[in-house]
Parts: structure tokens; C-alpha cells; sequence
């Protein structure tokens, strides 16, 4: 796949900096001194600046692009519905929103035949929190520590990590921790024993909360901004026994880990469960144009059939938005991406990564599948110490002076390149890789 690139001297990097420093207001960063990196243009897996220097998008930017950027079907088809009708409000039926609906729900287990949209994965986590409540009764929501979920005022609460500390705006949240061998909470030294004893931990908290108070249990199928951490077998089916046994509702957040990235549709596709709610967002249009939403089970959907759901969003379904999802799984489907994704990863991602651990000390573990990848950066093999985070900064000015743009969390480089990625640019990623980590052992 290729586009032309765009003139690059129709703007500066000086002048984007400029006006970015003047008058942009940045997420999750104190504004004073950021400098960022200006970005211009792309294709596929590689994007530019002004001046034309080029990088590899090794992050998918926000583990979003799944399809590459500037795929060529998906910009056609949000010039073409530009051109017939830019927006329509949401109590409108409207043919290309009704298709996006039918293209994921044909995605979707058995049972699923509605969808609700939103603007993004934190609006779909609210709306499926409130479905869960209003279907149940029941206030309480349980979610991982080591989860991310969005920044919004249930979502960001529903987040495990310390970025709710300064947000707790929302009500009816409990946390628990989810399976980590690598950093296990439960003593365990198999993957056998982190599932039984995390699943025994899940069903002692809600227990000890009272299973007549709680709504849902809500996991990302594979916890991403965390870590990348792929459930052991049997642990997401461990969780819906548990849920069914107690009459709880589960959703499944596919806002990072759907639509190819792990080298399926769903990533929960590879674990023999079926959800209560499916939240989505990112790949299932490579945020082209902002949407997210919620799958819904037909047995919550009929609850709303004589009963107002009381929801809603201005722009629900923006036909821009559905136009680029039914672009983006058409091309999908018709390209065999996904099944790319997943080859890719067994087949040279994987094996590239779990080389470089072999030459580097401070890779402690590499975890992953598909095109969602981790890294886990120590100080020491033995303790487990996590590399400190001025080392880890170090390491990403590495990777960006060699041209690959990173996703770095914590004490991880999350490896997560668009599905579209080819053999010849996840060698090429081997090699900036190697070269940063040997001259960061080096320097030491």
C-alpha cells in the first residue's frame, strides 16, 4: 500500500512547534519545556515531519492505527461520505451508520445484534457501565489494578493505575488484581497457578463485597497500556464462571486489544468466552475519524425495547466515523489483514524480540501476540528490578534519533506497529532496537 506524500514545504517543524507550544493544552503532561516531535505526514507504517526526516510508527501513535496510515479505501470513503452528508444527528436512521453497525456485530459472537456508538473507547466504557447497572440493579463495577479505561469520569476510576488518583469523580468502583506471572501478587510460578489463584482471589473480593451489589466485572481482554498481558488459558473462562455463578454481568474492553491487534477480531476470540458487553474504539477504524461504542448482548438490548435508555451522545454514529469503520473492515476482510497481523507475529515479530532478549540483560521478558508486543526493562535479570524511568527516557530519545517512534509505559517499550507492518520493516525495527539497547549497555 502506498500514497503519495504530501509537500512538506507547505509548513515548518519551527512553526508547528510554535503555534503547538502557544496554544496547545497537552493530556497527561505538565506544559512547561514539552517540545514535541512535529509529524506531517505518513503511509502505511512510516510517518514524517516537515522537513522530511521519517520514522517507523512502532506505536501505532495510541496503539490505534491498525490499519496504517492514509490507508487509501478508508480516505476515499470519508471523502465520498463528505461529499453526500458530513453529519446527521443520532435519532435519524441512516444507511451508512446502520451498515458500520452490521459490519461489527458480524464480527461479534452469537447474540450480539446491537451496537451503540460513541465518540471514543472512554465514552464506551461509561455507556457500557450504565448498561450493566441499569440491567442488573446493581451499582458496583470490579476492574483491575493494572488496567487503563479511559479519562472520562467513570472510566478513569474504573482504571486501576495511579492516573485515577487525582479523577476519583465516580462512584461503585472495587479493584482486584489480575494474573502477572512475571510480577505475580499470588506466589505463583506457573501459569497454572497464577490462574487458579487469581481466580480465587477474583472470587474472594466479591465475595468479601457481596455478590448482590455488583453490576459487572470489567477486564480488558489483554490489559494493554498496562503491560500487554496476555491472560493464561483458562482465565477469562475462569472469570465468566465465576460471573455467571453469581449473577454478574462481564464486559470486555477491545478498545486497544480489537479489530486485528492481537491478531484476531476479538482479541477474546482466542479464549473460549462470550461477554456481556464488548466495548470498542481504535482499530475498528484506525482512528481515522474519532468513534467508539458498545457491542450489546441481545438479552440487554431486549430490556430497552419498552424501557428509554437514558444515554446519549450528539455524535452517535457520525456518518465520517461509520463511513471509515465499514471502509476499514471491508479492507480488513478483503486484504486478509488481521490473518496478516497474526502471522506476522509468529513469524518475525515474536521470533525478532525474543532475540534481542537473548543479546540484552535488560529485557526481563518480552509478552505478546499478533501486533502487541511489551518489553519488560530491568535493572537486573535476577531481582527484577525495573529499569529506572530516566533510563527508560534514554532509551526512547535512542529509538527516536534512529528513526522508530516508540510506545513507552512504565518500565516497558511496548512494540505495537500497525497490522499492515511487513517483514522487511519489523527486521529493520530489529535492528534500531539492538543498536539503542547495546550503546545504552555500553554507555553504562
Amino acid at each position: 500500500m502506498t500514497t503519495s506524500h504530501p509537500d512538506t514545504a507547505t509548513g515548518t517543524n519551527a512553526r508547528a512547534r510554535e503555534l503547538d507550544r502557544r496554544h496547545v493544552f497537552h493530556s497527561w503532561s505538565a506544559q512547561e519545556g514539552l517540545d514535541l516531535l512535529p509529524i506531517a505526514g505518513g503511509s502505511g507504517t512510516v510517518v514524517w515531519d516537515h522537513d522530511g526526516n521519517r520514522w517507523l510508527d512502532f506505536s501505532s501513535q495510541m496503539v490505534n492505527v491498525n490499519i496504517g496510515h492514509q490507508h487509501p479505501a478508508v480516505i476515499a470513503a470519508i471523502h465520498a461520505q463528505a461529499d453526500v452528508l458530513a453529519t446527521i444527528g443520532p435519532a435519524t436512521a441512516n444507511l451508512t451508520r446502520a451498515e458500520a453497525a452490521s459490519r461489527i456485530v458480524a464480527h461479534a459472537p452469537a447474540g450480539f445484534s446491537k451496537v451503540f456508538f460513541t465518540n471514543g473507547g472512554a465514552d464506551a466504557i461509561e455507556n457500557a457501565v450504565r448498561l450493566a447497572r441499569l440491567h442488573t440493579g446493581r451499582d458496583t463495577i470490579l476492574s483491575t489494578y493494572r488496567s487503563y479505561h479511559g479519562n472520562t469520569g467513570a472510566a478513569i476510576v474504573a482504571t486501576g493505575d495511579w492516573r485515577r488518583m487525582p479523577n476519583q469523580y465516580a462512584r461503585g468502583h472495587v479493584h482486584f488484581f489480575g494474573p502477572y506471572l512475571y510480577r505475580t501478587e499470588f506466589w505463583a510460578t506457573t501459569p497454572e497457578e497464577e490462574c487458579a489463584r487469581a481466580l480465587h482471589h477474583l472470587e474472594r473480593v466479591v465475595q468479601a463485597e457481596g455478590p448482590g451489589t455488583i453490576a459487572a466485572i470489567l477486564l480488558e481482554s489483554v490489559p494493554g497500556t498496562a503491560g500487554i498481558l496476555v491472560p493464561p488459558p483458562g482465565y477469562l473462562a475462569g472469570v465468566r464462571e465465576i460471573a455467571d455463578r453469581y449473577g454478574i454481568l462481564l464486559i470486555l474492553d477491545e478498545v486497544m486489544a480489537g479489530f486485528g491487534r492481537t491478531g484476531r477480531w476479538f482479541a477474546f476470540d482466542g479464549h473460549g468466552v462470550r461477554p456481556d458487553l464488548i466495548t470498542f474504539a481504535k482499530g475498528v477504524n484506525s482512528g481515522y475519524v474519532p468513534v467508539g461504542g458498545v457491542i450489546i448482548s441481545d438479552d440487554i438490548a431486549r430490556g430497552f425495547d419498552d424501557r428509554v435508555f437514558p444515554g446519549g451522545l450528539t455524535y452517535s454514529g457520525h456518518p465520517l466515523a461509520a463511513a471509515s469503520i465499514i471502509a476499514t473492515i471491508d479492507a480488513m476482510e478483503s486484504e486478509a489483514i488481521v490473518e496478516h497481523a497474526a502471522e506476522i507475529g509468529l513469524s518475525a515479530l515474536g521470533p525478532m524480540l525474543h532475540d534481542l532478549a537473548g543479546r540484552h540483560e535488560i529485557i526481563g521478558e518480552v509478552r505478546g501476540e499478533g501486533v502487541f508486543w511489551a518489553l519488560e526493562l530491568v535493572a537486573d535479570r535476577d531481582t527484577r528490578a525495573p529499569l529506572p524511568a530516566a533510563d527508560v527516557a534514554a532509551l526512547k530519545k535512542g529509538l527516536v534519533e534512529r528513526g522508530l517512534l516508540p510506545f513507552v509505559a512504565e518500565n516497558r517499550i511496548h512494540v505495537v506497529p500497525p497490522c499492515v507492518v511487513t517483514v522487511e520493516e519489523v527486521a529493520r525495527a530489529g535492528e534500531i532496537y539492538d543498536d539503542v539497547f547495546a550503546a545504552f549497555t555500553a554507555s553504562r
